[in-house]
Formats: structure tokens, C-alpha cells, sequence
């Protein structure tokens, strides 16, 4: 199943991805449920497990008896918002595809490299990404995300797919000068709209082997990474388990598992030109769809007295 989260009327809505459309979901459960609680939002969904799931498919297969084009919106037409909504973690995974590490002159990590994000770096599918003023290297970043579906703790590699969810692309937006300015990575990793995450959440059902994607980036329709998620140093099973040993995992945490080779930094200095207001950046990723975003300039903050930040 492939879901998505839209903005109508400035509500946050889940959606479900089918030949018709989009369904929207709260219309539908309102009119065809029959009484089952039917999740209404994407974190509901990932919650609820499997129960949740099949309430959404049965209620899709409803819908589509019903025939009535008014339950589904086209996604032209949609205000996307982030697949998911509310990650109470998002725990990150640094130099993990093995050429990608060399591309950097990298020593191959032997353990997985662990860092986070914040919820302010989470935006969208077609939103616009301001470019902050403190860099002057912004680097994309193509990555599989993995959202767990249930609570895990000190679980076994060959147990952690089971704790999955889904999976979704994520543009691990990366301010390189601010990033290597300490031995730490947060303010080079945390800028505000640093993680679009989208355009769709799939079940990881429908995914299959999470270390067998084709993964690519595009600036401005120029194909810059092409890889594929079985490059991992530490792939998606033993990511989940490894993290698992040291923290809580919860339903609708968000682990980004790492980029291939193609980011700007690996390209000799003379060749880095990194991005700039008006790039357009398209993620894709066998499976998850396209998650496209465009930089702009970063506008003045008015502050609440008034006054205008610069």
C-alpha cells in the first residue's frame, strides 16, 4: 500500500494511492466504513500495525466499488505534506554506502556512524527549500528512509525487518561548510526544511528487500547519483538492530540510512559547484516514487515585535 499526506483547508490528511486517485481518506471512512476505525492520519496508520493497514485496504476496495470520483483528489492538485508527519526520532546513518566513502577519502566505517535531525528539517514533496545564509555549500543528498512500525528494543538482525513499517525517499540536505566546521555534524545537518521526506510512505509489503533499490539524485534534470541500496556498508536489517541496542524505537521513527557516491563533495574542488535559489532537486528511488524540491532564497524573519531579522 502506498500512502501520502496532504494539506486541505490547512489540515494535515492521509491519502491512499489508487488507479482512480488519491482517496481521501476521511471522506471515505465517513461514507463506507461501517462502523470499523478506520486510521485518519499517517501516524494513526503507522501506529495501528497491520489491523490499521487492512482497515485502509478494505476501505480502498470500497471505494472503489462505490465508483464515486468525488472520495478521490489528483495528485496535480495536491498541497503535499510530509509522508510522515510527527517522528518522534530521526536518527541518521553517516558514510554507509562503500563508495561513497571512498569518493571522500573515508576510512570504511566499522561500525554504523550515528548522528540526528530534528523535526524542524521535515518539509515536503514540491515544496520550496530556502537556502540558508550561513552556507555557502549546500549539498543533496539521496537516501532510502525507513520508518518503524513497531516499538523495538535489543531486537536481532534477523528479527528488525519485522519492526518496519515502510519506506520513503528523504533528501538528506547537507550545508557542508557548517558540517565539517567541528568533529560534530548537527548544525551542518539541522537547518530548517533540511529533510523533504516523500512524496509517498509504502509498506514495506509492497518493498520487499530494502537492499535492492536503484537510488538516484538529479539536479536541474542532470542525473548526479546512480547507485543502488546493496552498496550499504551496514544494511537496512542490521541498521534497525544495531540502533535498537542503544534506544527505544517507536512507531513512526525515521532512519535515514546513509547516500551513495555523486553528492557534490566528492567531486574534486574544482569541479564543486554546490546548490544555489532556483536548483531543482529530484530524488527517486525504485519503488518510492520521486521527491522533488526546489532552493530559494532565504527571506528575512519578522520577529514578533515586528522587527525583521536578517
Amino acid at each position: 500500500m502506498k500512502l501520502l499526506t496532504y494539506i486541505e483547508s490547512g489540515e494535515m490528511k492521509l491519502g491512499i494511492v489508487t488507479e482512480r486517485g488519491v482517496l481521501d481518506v476521511a471522506a471515505a471512512a465517513a461514507r463506507l466504513s461501517g462502523g470499523d476505525e478506520v486510521p485518519l492520519t499517517v501516524m494513526q496508520a503507522i501506529e495501528g500495525g497491520g489491523a490499521a493497514n487492512a482497515r485502509l485496504e478494505e476501505l480502498a476496495r470500497r471505494a472503489a466499488r462505490e465508483g464515486d470520483d468525488a472520495l478521490y483528489r489528483q495528485e496535480d492538485q495536491l498541497e503535499w505534506g510530509p509522508c510522515v508527519t510527527r517522528p518522534g526520532k530521526i536518527i541518521c546513518v553517516g558514510l554507509n554506502y562503500r563508495r561513497h566513502a571512498e569518493e571522500t577519502n573515508s576510512p570504511i566505517p566499522v561500525t554504523p556512524i550515528l548522528f540526528n535531525k530534528f523535526d524542524n528539517t521535515l518539509t515536503a514533496h514540491l515544496k520550496d527549500v530556502a537556502v540558508p545564509r550561513v552556507t555557502e555549500k549546500l549539498d543533496y543528498e539521496a537516501e532510502l528512509a525507513v520508518v518503524i512500525g513497531r516499538q523495538a528494543k535489543y531486537v536481532s538482525r534477523d528479527e528488525a525487518l519485522n519492526y518496519v513499517y515502510g519506506y520513503c525517499c528523504v533528501n538528506d540536505l547537507s550545508a557542508r561548510d557548517l558540517q565539517m566546521r567541528t568533529s560534530q555534524w548537527l548544525t551542518g545537518k539541522s537547518c530548517d526544511d533540511f529533510s523533504p521526506l516523500g512524496p509517498y510512505l509504502v509498506t514495506a509489503d509492497e518493498v520487499g528487500n530494502p537492499n535492492d533499490l536503484g537510488i538516484r539524485a538529479y539536479v536541474n534534470g542532470e542525473l548526479r547519483q546512480n547507485s543502488n541500496t546493496s552498496d550499504m556498508i551496514f544494511h537496512v536489517d542490521e541498521i534497525v538492530s544495531y540502533v535498537s541496542q542503544y534506544m527505544v524505537l517507536s512507531p513512526g521513527d525515521v532512519i535515514l540510512t546513509g547516500t551513495p557516491e555523486g553528492v557534490v563533495m566528492g567531486y574534486p574542488p574544482e569541479k564543486q559547484i554546490y546548490l544555489k535559489p532556483g536548483d531543482e532537486v529530484t530524488i527517486e528511488i525504485d519503488k518510492l516514487g520521486a521527491l522533488t524540491n526546489r532552493m530559494v532564497e532565504e527571506k528575512a524573519l519578522p520577529t514578533a515585535a515586528g522587527n525583521v531579522l536578517r
